[in-house]
C-alpha cells in the first residue's frame, strides 16, 4: 500500500514538473530568440531526457555489480525505442481525444520539415550506433570512431536548430508560473518575465522531473517484486516507462495548447539525443557490452523496432507533408509487438533463450 502511494504521488510530482518546465522553457526559448524547433528539438528534448539518460550513464560509469553495464546498455536501447513506440502511441491518442475541440481535427499542426530534419539525424545517428553493435570486441578505437561521429553528427543537428528564425511571440505564450513571485518585476513589466525567474523555474521543474522519476522506478520496482514480476520484464518494459513519463506528459501538455511542433519535436528531438550521447558513454566505456551476439539479441531487436515504427509514422508524413494523430497510433501496435517477443523469450517459448544478459 505504502509504494502505491509512492507511486501516485510520484506521478503527480512528475506531472506538475512537466508543466512546470514546457511553461518555462517556451518562455527561455523566447528570451533567447530561438525557433520554435529549437525549443522543442533541443532545449526541451534534452531536458526531459535527463531521467532515462542519468540512468544508464551511474550504470556504466559508477555503479560496481556485476551486471551494471549490462543494465546501462539496456537503458540506452530502451529509450529510443519507448519513444519511437509508446510515446507515439499516447500522443496520438491526445490528439485524438483534442481533436473535438481543434479546427483542423486530428491533423496535426506541426512544420513537418523540423520533423522530417529530426528524424533524417536519427535514422543516420542510430543506424551508425546499432552498427558498432557487430564490429569487433578489439581493436575497441573502432567503436571510438564511431562515438566521434555520433559527437559531430549531435553537434550539427543542435547547430542546425539554432540557426532557424525565431518564430515564438509573446502573445503566444502563457504566463510564466514563476513571474508572481518576482514582484517588483512583475509589477514593472506583467507580461515579460526576466531571463533570471525564467531559468530558476525551469531547473525547479527539472528537479521535480528528476526525483519523481526516481521515486517512480523505485516504487515501480518494489511492487513488481511485491507480485513476482519477472525482473527482465521490469528491466526491459516497465521501468523505461517511468523515465520517459517527462516527454509524454510535455507533449500531452502542448497537444492540449495546439503547439504540435513543440509537442512532436520534444519527442523526435529526444530520439535524437537519445541516439547519440548516451551511446557514445555505451561505445567509450561499455564497448564489449555493446555487442550484438547471444544473449543480446532480445535487447538490440528494440532497435529494429524502433526503426520500423519511425518508418511507418514519418515516411507517410514526409510524402504527403501532413501528419495526423490516427498515425501515431502505430506505435501503440509495434510496442505490443515487443512486449509479445520478451514475454516470449521470458517463458521460453521463443527457444528459452534468457533475455538478461
Amino acid at each position: 500500500m505504502v509504494e502505491l502511494l509512492v507511486l501516485v504521488l510520484a506521478f503527480v510530482i512528475i506531472l506538475a514538473g512537466a508543466e512546470l518546465f514546457t511553461n518555462g522553457i517556451e518562455w527561455f526559448g523566447r528570451k533567447l530568440e530561438l525557433a520554435e524547433g529549437a525549443v522543442g528539438s533541443v532545449l526541451a528534448a534534452v531536458g526531459t531526457a535527463l531521467p532515462e539518460t542519468m540512468i544508464p550513464i551511474i550504470a556504466i560509469l559508477f555503479a560496481s555489480g556485476a551486471s551494471s553495464h549490462e543494465v546501462g546498455v539496456g537503458a540506452i536501447l530502451g529509450a529510443p525505442f519507448m519513444l519511437a513506440t509508446l510515446a507515439m502511441f499516447v500522443t496520438g491518442v491526445a490528439v485524438l481525444y483534442a481533436a473535438r475541440h481543434r479546427t483542423t481535427g486530428d491533423t496535426m499542426k506541426v512544420d513537418t520539415r523540423v520533423l522530417a530534419h529530426d528524424m533524417r539525424y536519427f535514422a543516420i545517428a542510430y543506424a551508425l550506433a546499432i552498427g558498432a553493435a557487430f564490429l569487433p570486441v578489439e581493436p575497441v578505437q573502432l567503436k571510438w570512431i564511431v562515438a566521434a561521429l555520433l559527437i559531430g553528427i549531435y553537434a550539427w543537428y543542435v547547430k542546425g536548430h539554432f540557426e532557424e528564425d525565431p518564430d515564438v511571440d509573446v502573445e503566444d505564450l502563457a504566463p510564466l508560473r514563476f513571474h508572481r513571485l518576482d514582484r517588483k518585476a512583475h509589477r514593472v513589466e506583467p507580461k515579460v518575465p526576466r531571463l533570471r525567474v525564467v531559468n530558476v523555474q525551469v531547473i525547479f521543474a527539472l528537479g521535480l522531473i528528476v526525483l519523481g522519476a526516481v521515486f517512480f522506478v523505485d516504487a515501480v520496482s518494489k511492487i513488481a517484486a511485491d507480485l513476482g514480476v519477472d525482473s527482465t520484464l521490469l528491466a526491459l518494459v516497465i521501468a523505461p516507462i517511468a523515465t520517459e513519463l517527462p516527454e509524454k506528459f510535455n507533449s500531452i501538455i502542448w497537444v492540449r495548447q495546439g503547439k504540435d511542433t513543440l509537442a512532436m519535436g520534444n519527442i523526435t528531438g529526444a530520439m535524437v539525443f537519445q541516439s547519440t550521447i548516451p551511446t557514445v558513454v555505451a561505445l567509450v566505456f561499455a564497448s564489449s557490452t555493446w555487442v550484438v551476439g547471444e544473449g543480446s539479441y532480445v535487447a538490440f531487436a528494440s532497435a529494429g523496432i524502433a526503426f520500423l515504427s519511425s518508418a511507418f509514422i514519418f515516411i507517410p508524413m514526409a510524402r504527403q507533408g501532413v501528419l495526423h494523430g490516427k498515425g501515431l497510433l502505430v506505435g501503440g501496435f509495434f510496442y505490443l509487438i515487443y512486449i509479445a517477443l520478451v514475454l516470449g523469450v521470458i517463458s521460453g517459448a521463443f527457444g528459452g533463450a534468457s533475455a538478461t544478459h
